[in-house]
């Protein structure tokens, strides 16, 4: 019984076809209820997120449950056929697949290393293949270590302190300079696209609660309001808008700056010296670089929060080693529990075999010891010696058991007692 992995990332498949083998929520609950019909001895958890989709499978059986198998399932969800499936699909077993889980969970294989949704999005699926019996005994263990190895890279590496896109920089390390707290300041965000969806996603995780978004098409600023449920208005009022903001951002397409030195220089008087905190994440710019220039008014612009990435970048480079020996670590650790876990049974057989003879010996000759005037002390030392012996015999095989264990049983040495020795499953 092994873990194997079958899936594609945004490393090794288009988008194109990540988008042809993603689940929704209600397609991996009815994906996981089909799987258990067909492999009852199975286990799944699927996981799928915009940049990858992935299946993490073992069986009792592995050869009812194999690569082709699981390729041929995935297929089938999708309508797709196995040989389109097989040729962008990456493929990982036993310790790979152990180790990618940690690797991904941890935010290491992520597009943007040290983004911390991933490890929700690992939990989210083991938590939907629980509640759907589709998880079991080995992809138990396996996730919930991996969340173990995840929280581990968190607490002892600086990979998940360090924001690395822009709009992150912007919330989380720039407005904290200017102001303690979002919740009750007015922020105006321009811009409804990508950058803009993205900063208002920081924004409301900073405790924003007073959001206004602003886009030249209002159909899209209205759709962007509803998602997020925030307000919108029209861009006519952008200047009226600027009035009651504390905190402006630009995120638009435009090919002009959409604020002056000479807008704000008319509708300063309005805003009675209120401290005003603008972050220009445009290219072109959004804001006019003089606007510097008045007091109370603290311009960043997409030069300076983009340094500030790339020296996060860089410092999250310098960890990357780090948190891979915890990975390395946390999957030997693993494995090894995994190995001897699975020896356990075995071995507590092999001894209940060899008292079981033991005792039958016993049984058999003490009767005739006592018929012959032995004395009870003659059986203790009888009983002694049976049992040295018991555990002589034994020594010797038990710890090439738990040699072949640690190296993750390459000889097979566990079915071997089985056979030899007739134990059973």
């Amino acid at each position: 019984m092994k873990l194997q992995m079958i899936g594609c990332s945004h490393h090794d498949a288009a988008v194109e076809f990540r988008e042809q083998v993603s689940f929704s929520s209600d397609q991996i609950g009815a994906a996981l209820l089909e799987f258990r019909q067909r492999f009852p001895n199975g286990e799944l958890v699927l996981l799928s997120t915009c940049n990858r989709t992935e299946l993490y499978t073992t069986s009792d059986d592995d050869v009812a449950l194999d690569r082709d198998a699981v390729i041929a399932f995935l297929a089938q969800q999708h309508h797709l056929s196995a040989d389109d499936v097989v040729e962008q699909m990456i493929y990982r077993s036993g310790p790979d697949a152990v180790e990618h889980l940690f690797t991904v969970a941890s935010s290491l294989d992520s597009m943007v290393i040290g983004e911390s949704q991933i490890l929700s999005q690992v939990k989210q699926a083991y938590d939907q293949a629980c509640q759907t019996g589709s998880a079991g005994p080995l992809t138990h263990a396996v996730f919930q270590a991996a969340n173990h190895a995840a929280k581990r890279v968190q607490n002892e590496t600086q990979i998940h302190r360090r924001r690395v896109s822009v709009p992150s920089v912007a919330v989380g390390e720039v407005v904290p300079e200017v102001f303690d707290s979002l919740v009750g300041k007015r922020v105006v965000l321009c811009g409804a696209g990508e950058m803009g969806e993205e900063t208002l996603r920081y924004l409301i995780q900073a405790g924003a609660d007073d959001i206004v978004v602003l886009n030249r098409s209002l159909q899209r600023a209205e759709k962007l309001s509803e998602q997020f449920s925030v307000q919108y208005a029209p861009w006519a009022t952008l200047l009226e808008q600027v009035v009651e903001a504390d905190l402006l951002i630009g995120t638009t397409s435009a090919d002009q700056p959409i604020l002056t030195h000479e807008q704000f220089k008319a509708i300063r008087g309005q805003r009675r010296d209120r401290v005003l905190l603008v972050l220009d994440l445009a290219v072109p710019r959004d804001f006019e670089a003089s606007l510097d220039e008045f007091p109370n008014l603290y311009l960043y612009q997409i030069d300076d929060l983009q340094a500030a990435c790339q020296r996060n970048r860089h410092e999250r480079e310098k960890e990357w080693p780090k948190a891979q020996r915890i990975i390395n670590e946390e999957t030997q650790r693993f494995l090894s529990e995994l190995n001897h876990r699975a020896t356990g049974p075995v071995i507590k057989r092999l001894h209940e075999h060899a008292q079981q003879i033991k005792q039958e010996e016993l049984d058999r000759l003490l009767p005739k010891l006592q018929a012959l005037g032995g004395e009870p002390a003659m059986k203790k030392e009888i009983e002694k010696s049976l049992d040295r012996l018991v555990n002589k015999l034994l020594h010797p095989p038990l710890s090439s058991l738990k040699e072949d264990a640690a190296d993750g049983h390459q000889k097979g040495l566990v079915k071997a007692l089985r056979e030899l020795f007739r134990l059973g499953d």
